[in-house]
């Protein structure tokens, strides 16, 4: 029961969890009941070992024990998971009654965040089942000392990634492609001290890995506030777990739509943070346009997106909430922000504002349930001395190791096109630094293909999404048009001038 717990056991005992509840939950719905249950059994198998040290520090005094000071979380009586594992019948009023005297009792902390899902519904989760699930987390004990917060932490990450492959259409509400994430990551270079923000932050893996990188990095990290917002009450919840378990204390998750009404405000005004990460949700509709025409906090200042498109909302909302000296972003995109005609202003703002740094194309199938290829747009409030009126162009298709039905970007890869944006130069087939000329001369479009020249023409034959062909017919027929405007313009002048 109290012994270390090795990562390939805890990712078994984790998954074998979720195998319980296969014949009667869908898979999409398996993170609705595994991950409150095991933040649960965290919870209070961590307050029994700080009660073990509490008396074996204070000479057994068991007045020690009320004081919260010595708690992470306080676990009043009646729910502790003994308490629950006690009940043999109505068993899932008995887990929701332990669930809400939590909150309660840490409403700083943990309102809401177990969620509601339909525990009391026998029909889905009868007693037997439940009772099954209790007993399979009963076999191990989850303290800091058997299962540390960094091992947890992967443990538990392992669980969203395994959820996303068996929930299908479902996954890419709360799963980013890790390597991705790393990367976008690695380019932004987090600090201690700063603060970190994600406006649709899913179940927080952007923020975690910002955490991660200064662990790796052996900088101080206790120091770094991050937030987030999500508008999936169920997925910010997830986050809020995923954070706390990965021991990660200061920090505001706040479930909410960030482009309806953005949850961090500072004296009327958007605020500011120093490092921001993001995977907006691509392209969607629904979203509140009208609103947005005059919005309060200056998102427009670019223009305002398509009714069909909201990613130039997010964009702005993004550039609008960096730091205006140290801020800097890396936001996953489609590509086809990068020429969509109907966007070419608001890419023109970007551009003569000197605010896109570099601009990173990823390969296809490194997203759940899509081939699609995906770009990545750094930006910052300000560019170093040498970077300035320069964006640098990087072709990372090439990059994505596929393994099995898994794509991802190894680590070596990872360091190669992080190497490749710190050295800030043009390399044949893989990247270029254009100046704000060149990209005027494109009519503002940022498509990568059209700045990295590759020695193979054949590589730029590739499957690209039906929009993205499209602007480029488009976009490729204006210019002919132009072409052959002035070239009768040249005839008749010439004409004229015999």
């Amino acid at each position: 029961m109290s012994k270390r717990i090795g990562i390939e056991e805890l990712q078994s005992y984790l998954w074998n969890s979720a195998v319980l509840l296969r014949t009667n939950i869908d898979a999409g719905a398996y993170k609705q009941y595994i991950f409150p249950l095991l933040f649960f059994k965290r919870i209070s198998d961590v307050f029994d070992e700080e009660c073990e040290q509490i008396l074996e520090e204070y000479g057994g005094d068991e007045e020690a024990l009320e004081w919260e000071e010595n708690h992470r979380f306080i676990v009043p009586e009646g729910a502790h998971w003994r308490d629950v594992r006690a009940v043999s019948e109505n068993v899932g009023v008995a887990i929701v009654n332990a669930f809400r005297k939590l909150e309660n009792a840490n409403s700083d902390k943990l309102q809401g965040v177990f969620g509601d899902g339909a525990w009391t519904n026998k029909n889905r989760l009868p007693d037997r089942l439940l009772k099954e699930l209790i007993e399979h987390f009963s076999t191990k004990t989850l303290s800091i000392k058997n299962c540390p917060e960094d091992e947890l932490g992967q443990g538990y990450e392992y669980l969203i990634k395994k959820f996303a492959d068996d929930s299908g259409h479902t996954a890419q509400e709360f799963y980013t492609n890790r390597t991705v994430v790393h990367l976008m990551t690695e380019m932004l270079k987090p600090e201690s001290g700063e603060s970190i923000y994600d406006p649709t932050c899913g179940s927080a893996g952007m923020l975690i890995s910002a955490i991660a990188y200064l662990k790796d990095q052996k900088k101080e990290w206790r120091n770094v506030a991050v937030y987030g917002q999500e508008v999936n009450a169920l997925t910010s919840a997830i986050g809020k777990m995923n954070l706390f378990l990965h021991g990660v204390k200061d920090f505001d998750i706040v479930n909410g739509d960030t482009l309806k009404a953005p949850a961090f405000i500072e004296n009327g005004k958007l605020r500011q943070f120093d490092l921001v990460l993001a995977n907006p949700p691509y392209s969607i509709s629904q979203w509140d346009r009208e609103s947005f025409i005059s919005d309060n906090y200056g998102r427009n200042f670019l223009g305002v997106p398509n009714q069909n498109r909201a990613d130039f909302a997010f964009i702005q909302h993004i550039l609008k909430s960096m730091n205006e000296h140290s801020g800097r972003c890396a936001i996953l995109l489609p590509h086809g922000v990068l020429n969509r005609q109907e966007e070419a202003k608001m890419r023109r703002g970007l551009v003569d504002n000197d605010l896109v740094e570099c601009v990173i194309g990823v390969g296809k199938n490194l997203f759940y349930n899509s081939p699609m290829e995906a770009c990545i747009l750094i930006c910052r409030s300000k560019k170093e001395v040498e970077r300035k009126g320069r964006i640098l162009f990087i072709d990372g298709r090439a990059h994505v190791t596929r393994r099995g039905t898994e794509s991802f970007l190894a680590q070596e890869e990872i360091d190669k096109i992080a190497q490749i944006y710190d050295n800030f130069h043009s390399i044949d087939g893989l990247s270029y630094v254009a100046n704000a000329k060149e990209v005027k001369i494109k009519e503002f479009s940022l498509a990568i293909n059209m700045y990295v020249a590759h020695t193979n023409p054949q590589q730029e034959q590739y499957n690209e999404s039906s929009d993205i062909l499209v602007e480029k017919w488009i976009t490729q027929s204006r210019r002919l048009h132009k072409s052959l405007a002035l070239m009768r313009s040249f005839i008749e002048e010439e004409q004229s001038n015999e």
